[in-house]
C-alpha cells in the first residue's frame, strides 16, 4: 500500500502521486488518467488506454442513435 495525500488547490482537491505511483501507472506528468469506483466504493486508477477511448466513442454513437429506444427501456 502506498500513502499519498490530498490537499487543496483552489477551489479544487489534488491527489498526490508519488514518483513510485507515476512508474506503477507508466504515466508523466499530464498523460490522461481513468478513475472508475467499484461495488465496493473503491477507486481504480488506470492509466489511458485508447482502446477504452474507442469503445467509448462507439458507445456513444449507438446510444445517440437509438436514444428513445433506450429511454422507453429504462
Amino acid at each position: 500500500m502506498i500513502e499519498t495525500k490530498v490537499r487543496k488547490v483552489g477551489n479544487s482537491a489534488v491527489l498526490t502521486l508519488t514518483t513510485e505511483m507515476l512508474a506503477i501507472l507508466d504515466v508523466k506528468e499530464g498523460d490522461t488518467l481513468f478513475v472508475l469506483r467499484g461495488d465496493d466504493g473503491s477507486l481504480k486508477v488506470m492509466a489511458h488506454d485508447p482502446s477504452v477511448a474507442e469503445a467509448l466513442a462507439a458507445a456513444e454513437i449507438v446510444m445517440d442513435e437509438n436514444r428513445d429506444l433506450l429511454q422507453a427501456l429504462a
